[in-house]
């Protein structure tokens, strides 16, 4: 005789795949920032998200599908980033949350380049 215990339900919130999805890709090798667009930039901003810019997810109660917008660092080839990418945030959500990652959509939206982020930190620094 097997007896089941239930002690209730588990729900993960899309908001937090979403945070695990773009912490993961930010960490990957080759990825310069997540991209956000207008749109969604704007939302972000209103709602303090700015984690899951450029992450869009749909959560089941076993499974998800995650879409990620990219900016790739110049010089990067862009298939081998694509592909260590969707590994690192297939593993680290399917680890931290138990769900099955059914897909790791990439979309890549642009390409950074090196003197463009040492101008951009640079304006940072001055007085206005």
């Amino acid at each position: 005789m097997s007896e089941e215990i239930q002690s209730g339900l588990i729900r993960i919130s899309d908001d937090v795949v979403s945070t695990i999805a773009g912490l993961a890709a930010l960490e990957t090798p080759g990825i310069a920032a997540m991209s956000g667009g207008i749109s969604e930039g704007l939302a972000k901003r209103l709602s303090g998200k700015n984690v899951q810019k450029g992450v869009s997810v749909e959560v089941g109660q076993v499974e998800a599908a995650i879409d990620l917008r990219v900016i790739v660092n110049y010089g990067s080839k862009i298939q081998e980033v694509c592909h260590h990418l969707q590994l690192n945030v297939r593993e680290a959500v399917e680890n931290m949350t138990g769900l099955t990652v059914v897909e790791v959509n990439v979309k890549v939206e642009g390409v950074a380049f090196r003197e463009e982020e040492a101008v951009v930190v640079e304006d940072l620094h001055r007085v206005k």
